[in-house]
């Protein structure tokens, strides 16, 4: 029971590091030390997609489902909710490619938007 609680933890830390690699340009208006941790969250997002790398927290939520004796990604609102976005059925290294380039166009718009709001 504690380590399939502890696979959706690591599924929502997951989902929470994809959200805050897109959008966390944002929090930079607001508090400027986020950007030594957001840069480098953009460029490992990246570089993950670009590379075709897999992320250590997936294979460590699967380590403890198949610990909890789960089947992977079955039951619950976690399950069926979140993991569908961070694992789509038919995610090619193409699609990598394409969410890689879209994670930089949206910080670059971010960060474009944040610096010239600042100016005014």
């Amino acid at each position: 029971m504690i380590t399939g609680v502890a696979a959706d933890i690591v599924l929502v830390i997951h989902f929470l590091f994809i959200l805050f690699a897109i959008f966390g340009g944002l929090l930079v208006q607001y508090h400027r030390w986020v950007i030594w941790l957001h840069i480098p969250a953009v460029g490992w997002a990246a570089m993950i997609s670009f590379a075709g790398w897999i992320c250590p927290l997936t294979p460590l939520e699967n380590a403890l489902r198949r610990a909890a004796g789960e089947a992977a990604y079955s039951g619950g609102f976690i399950n069926r909710y979140i993991a569908p976005v961070i694992y789509p059925e038919g995610y090619t290294p193409e699609i990598a490619v394409v969410a890689g380039v879209s994670v930089l166009i949206i910080n670059i718009l971010i960060y474009s938007f944040v610096i010239f709001h600042k100016r005014k």
